[in-house]
């Protein structure tokens, strides 16, 4: 969730039996299930895999694609750094953080089955082309600005699920993501996505909520107006 996407993922062991799973894996499948239980409602081409050898600094989420299809990998067994995102939270008030994780990934997979990975809205007229002398460095600069711009996304969507499916929990949600991307090390890099964040502090501005990933579009529109 809080790193570039793994597109690595592809080459990891095939996903584990129920019965294989660890206390922690399950604990996290559960809280995400509602979120999970939504992507098969909109027939998401999803798999899950679970990756018993992560490597350091491995997130607990993380979405990759491989063939036209999404995989939600899962970095938790053998990851002493697994659950690093929830320090100092209490075990019992970890599962709607847990969840907004799930449904910031799962909106990736939605952006993605949509064909719209990397896309402007219809009719977005792009401002401040960027330049630079180096090709090289003009292409990571872009595509880091495409990441930051899915990633706002995403936070958004996870937002928007919360308000819809845990709305007693959304100021305490709001308020964990918006320390975490307020600790993001390197201003403008793919995970600063403070100025989307920002725009949904009490979540009124959202659209329906029985269209959590669709009804985002207009505030993220609105941050991609704003000066970057």
């Amino acid at each position: 969730m809080f790193k570039p996407l793994l597109f690595a993922t592809l080459l990891l062991a095939p996903a584990l039996h129920a019965a294989e799973l660890t206390a922690l894996e399950k604990r996290w499948l559960s809280a995400a299930g509602p979120v999970l239980a939504y992507s098969r409602q909109l027939k998401l081409p999803l798999d899950i895999t679970v990756q018993p050898r992560p490597r350091p600094g491995d997130v607990p989420l993380a979405m990759g694609f491989d063939k036209g299809r999404c995989k939600l990998v899962m970095s938790l067994r053998n990851n002493p750094d697994a659950e690093t995102v929830l320090a100092g939270i209490p075990e019992a008030e970890q599962g709607a953080l847990i969840e907004a994780m799930a449904a910031h990934e799962i909106a990736h997979c939605w952006r993605y089955a949509q064909g719209a990975w990397h896309a402007l809205p219809a009719g977005f007229v792009e401002v401040n082309e960027e330049r630079a002398s180096d090709a090289s460095l003009l292409a990571a600069s872009k595509a880091m600005r495409e990441t930051r711009r899915e990633e706002g996304f995403a936070d958004l969507a996870a937002l928007a699920w919360t308000r819809r499916s845990n709305p007693d929990d959304y100021a305490r949600v709001y308020r964990w993501l918006a320390g975490v991307r307020d600790r993001v090390a390197v201003p403008r890099s793919g995970h600063d996505t403070r100025v989307w964040v920002r725009l949904a502090g009490d979540g009124a501005a959202f659209g329906e909520a029985e269209a959590p990933f669709a009804d985002v579009d207009d505030l993220w529109r609105e941050g991609l107006l704003a000066p970057e």
